[in-house]
C-alpha cells in the first residue's frame, strides 16, 4: 500500500513528492545508509566482470553520464525516465543520500552503463539500469543486477521496479526469471515487480 501511494505521489503530485523525498532522505540516512553502503562495497567486490569496472558515480563522472544518456536517443529512453538527464539534474540526484548512482566503464575508460538504487526508509528500494547499445550482450546487465539486488537483500530491503506492459523486451526477459514476483498492477499499464532472493513457491502471474 505504501509503495502504491509513493508512486501515485511521484507521478501525480510533484510538489508533494519533493517533500516526500526530503523527509525520506533524512530518515533513510539515519536508519539505513551506513549499513547499506557497507553492503554495497561488498557487492562491488563480490560481483565483477573482466574488462569492465563497476563503481559508484562521482561528481566528476556526471558529464560522462549525461553524455551516455544523451546518445541513447528517445526510443531507447522511452521507458527509462528516472530523473532529468542534464548535469544539474544529475547533481541534484547525487545530493540525495537515498539515491545511489553507479556506473560501468570499459577498459578504455568509456562509460558504458548506468544503474541505481532509489531507497526508502521503509526498507523498499527501486532499481533501474541502462547499458550503452554497443556494449549490450557482454554480461554487463547480469553484474548490474547482482550488485543492485544483493546490496538491497543484504541490507534487509525489498528490491522492486515498475515495468510498462508495452515494454515487451523487458516483459519477456522477466518472464524467464524465476525470482520475479508480480507485486501489483498499477495505473497506465504499469506493473509493480519484486525481485526475490529465493524463488517463490508458486510462479506469479501478471506479466
Amino acid at each position: 500500500m505504501i509503495t502504491r501511494v509513493l508512486l501515485f505521489i511521484k507521478h501525480r503530485l510533484p510538489w508533494l513528492w519533493q517533500l516526500v523525498e526530503w523527509l525520506n532522505a533524512h530518515l533513510y540516512s539515519v536508519l539505513h545508509r551506513r549499513a547499506m553502503l557497507s553492503h554495497m562495497q561488498h557487492a562491488f567486490t563480490e560481483f565483477t566482470l573482466e574488462g569492465f569496472i563497476f563503481r559508484p558515480v562521482d561528481d566528476v563522472d556526471l558529464p560522462l553520464l549525461a553524455a551516455l544518456l544523451e546518445r541513447q536517443g528517445d526510443e531507447r529512453l522511452r521507458y527509462f525516465r528516472p530523473h532529468g538527464f542534464d548535469v544539474p539534474s544529475l547533481r541534484r540526484m547525487m545530493a540525495n543520500p537515498a539515491f545511489l548512482m553507479f556506473g560501468v566503464w570499459d577498459a578504455q575508460g568509456n562509460m558504458v552503463g548506468y544503474f541505481f538504487l532509489r531507497c526508502f526508509w521503509n526498507r523498499r528500494c527501486f532499481v533501474g539500469r541502462l547499458i550503452d547499445q554497443p556494449s549490450e550482450g557482454k554480461g554487463i546487465g547480469r553484474v548490474m543486477n547482482q550488485i543492485m539486488y544483493h546490496t538491497a537483500w543484504w541490507s534487509g530491503f525489498r528490491c522492486m521496479t515498475t515495468i510498462s506492459k508495452h515494454n515487451q523486451s523487458i516483459i519477456r526477459s522477466h518472464k524467464r526469471n524465476p525470482y520475479v514476483r508480480v507485486a501489483g498492477q498499477l495505473s497506465n499499464d504499469y506493473v509493480l515487480v519484486e525481485f526475490l532472493e529465493h524463488p517463490p513457491s508458486q510462479s506469479s502471474s501478471g506479466l
